[in-house]
């Protein structure tokens, strides 16, 4: 058994040795996998510009590239995405340099935190004004819904500056009596008369503060959901400025994937399809003020009403999975304020269209007066389907090119649905936040402590010493090769600090053990017998302090957060595993040496 750990420990442990290459990594925009194709144009991109790497392969459906330094992968991202353009996302990587066979048996290296290796640094910038030019179009849908349901007739409606609104009515009496019927149920809006039949209903300034703020924490709250969903530890999301967020991702391997699921702006919205207009009128554009034209993907039109039957926002879960006819789909759970809306809307409205319309906003390259870049809203038709009966809660929605597209808009839902699109502002890989001489001087730090110990323990304990000193590297061995077999476990400076104590805990054990055993000696004990006494006498003291390091470090991870929970992580692994080497361990290399044998003097 103790060989088996061993080898085990060694084999996810050996990794670590390796390092990392400087990479490229290219995926498919909105979750497409790049192909074989891809590879060839990847390959010859890069002899064009006389650019050498590693080598190229395509991986998971991503193809990764390593370079021999960060300047020839900084000059191949540059000429990749000038030729591959929009169709990708070209990202930098830092990729493991374990060898094939290690990685078949899934053996990969320690993942460190931003304060010892660096990692990715994204600053995002939200798009105000796109949400609060949503609010300006939610709140007149809703101002002119209660007209509708009051069955007072307007003419015309736009928009004017500030996030206003402007309806004009037949004549003054109606503008009035729309004025008397809206005021007292929207008290929060500014409703005023303009002209001789129009009113304006405008924003109020607390209310477009209190909209920008939403926007911004929203999608703070949602991006450290997207962060989950990539299995970061440790990470940073918190707010820059008035519009700004930095993420931080200590300890990511798939840069790419990680780029293009926080960019994402990817929403849902259900919308009524307008049947009363053919597909010649909608071509020539007469389409009636309360619809607009949007496209199917085989680029067939399609009319739809404006109104907004339900958006993302009411999503609370979604997975993709397969229909009966094997194709992909995804099917979504709403709110209870989404599913009545659902129910009562569908309930109304048996046997017509309802359309799935997939919003997403993307850079369009150009930049506006501020040096901003301009993002482009752009639209698709995914799904028409009947309503055949009422729908509640949950329901699925069909019309996917690939599988890959279908996990992937899952998941951005399920994570949530950005209030206002991002875009990333900078990308960058940081160095470590603790400085590198630091750090050094902290490992250098670690080694010093351990060797002077495992010096002392030779010295006072001689035989036993060795073997102790054996049971600590092997301890050390066991913690990185956990540490690195675990999926979410990232490795900080507190960490180590947890590992130094767990190293010092084991130590202790040690000298409780053979302290024992020369307590027994002088008593009078063979020495088959002081071993025996020894070992058995120390168990329950070793248990006792461990166990209560044990219950403190699982409290840390319980109520901390961050570097804190590194430290119980590693606290919690290094006391498990010192118990292990301390006891089992030590006193299986005891037997080999002493058992069965007669031995009058101890080296002890």
């Amino acid at each position: 058994m103790l060989v088996l750990t061993l080898v085990v420990g060694l084999l996810y442990a050996l990794p670590n040795l390796y390092g990392e290459d400087m990479a490229i990594q290219i995926t498919g925009a909105r979750g497409g996998a790049a192909s074989e194709s891809t590879l060839v144009q990847t390959r010859n991109i890069l002899e064009q510009e006389h650019i050498a790497s590693k080598s190229i392969a395509l991986e998971n459906g991503a193809i990764v590239a390593r370079f021999a330094s960060s300047y020839l992968q900084l000059r191949a991202r540059e000429a990749l995405t000038a030729v591959l353009g929009n169709n990708y996302v070209v990202a930098l990587n830092l990729s493991p340099a374990t060898p094939a066979w290690l990685s078949m048996l899934g053996a990969a290296p320690l993942k460190l935190g931003l304060d010892l290796r660096g990692g990715i640094h994204f600053l995002m910038e939200v798009d105000i004004d796109t949400a609060l030019n949503k609010l300006q179009e939610k709140t007149i849908d809703t101002v002119c819904g209660d007209l509708h349901d009051k069955g007072i007739p307007y003419t015309t409606v736009h928009k004017i500056a500030n996030y206003g609104n402007e309806i004009r009515f037949q004549d003054a009496a109606t503008r009035d009596h729309g004025i008397f019927w809206l005021t007292p149920r929207h008290r929060d809006l500014v409703i005023d008369r303009y002209g001789s039949n129009a009113l304006r209903v405008t924003l109020p300034s607390n209310l477009l503060r209190k909209a920008r703020e939403r926007a911004v924490q929203q999608n703070i709250t949602v991006l450290r959901k997207r962060v989950n969903q990539l299995g970061v530890a440790e990470p940073l999301v918190q707010r820059q400025g008035s519009d700004r967020i930095v993420v931080e991702l200590p300890g990511i391997q798939d840069m790419a994937h990680a780029k293009e699921i926080l960019g994402a702006t990817a929403t849902l919205e259900f919308h009524l399809v307008n049947s009363t207009l053919d597909q010649t009128a909608s071509i020539n554009s007469r389409v009636l003020e309360d619809s607009e034209m949007k496209t199917v993907r085989d680029g067939q039109p399609v009319v739809l009403y404006k109104r907004v039957i339900l958006t993302g926002d009411h999503i609370t879960d979604s997975t993709f999975s397969t229909d009966e006819y094997n194709r992909p789909q995804v099917n979504i759970s709403l709110d209870s304020d989404g599913g009545k809306t659902m129910s009562d809307f569908t309930k109304d409205n048996i046997g017509k269209l309802m359309a799935t319309l997939f919003v997403e906003y993307k850079n369009s390259g150009k930049k506006d007066a501020s040096n901003r870049f301009i993002l482009v809203k752009q639209e698709e038709v995914i799904n028409v389907a009947t309503i055949q009966s009422r729908l509640g809660n949950s329901f699925r929605i069909t019309g996917f090119n690939n599988y890959n597209e279908a996990r992937q808009l899952s998941m951005l839902l399920r994570a949530g649905a950005l209030i206002a699109p991002i875009q990333i502002v900078e990308e960058c890989i940081i160095g470590p936040t603790l400085g590198l001489q630091n750090i050094a001087q902290g490992l250098r730090a670690c080694l010093w402590g351990l060797v002077a110990s495992i010096l002392f323990i030779v010295v006072w304990y001689r035989q036993f010493g060795l073997i102790a000193a054996t049971a600590l590297i092997v301890n050390l061995v066991l913690i990185i090769g956990i540490m690195s077999l675990l999926p979410g476990a990232t490795l900080t400076m507190q960490g180590i600090a947890g590992v130094v104590l767990t190293l010092a805990v084991a130590v202790d054990a040690n000298v409780l053990i053979n302290e024992r055993i020369k307590e027994e000696l002088r008593n009078g004990r063979t020495v088959q017998q002081a071993i025996h006494e020894g070992y058995r006498g120390a168990f329950s003291s070793i248990i006792d302090a461990n166990v209560t390091t044990l219950i403190t470090a699982v409290i840390l991870y319980t109520m901390g957060t961050g570097s804190i929970k590194g430290f119980a992580v590693t606290t919690v692994i290094g006391v498990a595993t010192s118990m292990f080497t301390a006891i089992i361990g030590t006193r299986a290399i005891v037997n080999l040496l002493y058992g069965g044998k007669r031995i009058y003097k101890l080296s002890i």
